[in-house]
């Protein structure tokens, strides 16, 4: 691996650039936080090759708006389902979109 291919990974979402630890400190919660989180399957951290969970910033956003809900008292859970529940929707909606601008339909949502 060369140095530019360790670069081009800071722009990278995906890579799994925090431990557990760290990235318990950027969102403010704890690490059982994110293992209850993992447990409910709202994300998958990767591992190192000891083990260890690493998470991506992309992870880290899923995280941090499953945190909003439980500040606010919602159970994990819940909050979890609810995050996924929000992301399948918004892919519902434009694979809608991409399917009327294919077909010319019009969105029967709109505003006549």
């Amino acid at each position: 691996m060369t140095a530019d291919d360790s670069f081009d990974r800071l722009d990278d979402d995906d890579y799994p650039a925090y431990t557990m630890g760290r990235a318990a400190e950027l969102l403010g919660t704890t690490q059982g936080f994110l293992r209850a989180i993992g447990e409910a399957r709202l994300i998958t951290p990767l591992r190192s090759p000891g083990g260890h969970r690493r998470y991506s910033r992309y992870q880290l956003r899923i995280a941090a708006r499953a945190r909003e809900f439980v500040d606010r008292g919602t159970p994990i859970e819940a909050a979890c389902r609810i995050v996924i529940l929000e992301d399948q929707l918004e892919e519902a909606q434009q694979l809608n979109a991409t399917h009327r601008r294919e077909t010319g339909t019009a969105d029967p949502t709109a505003a006549a």
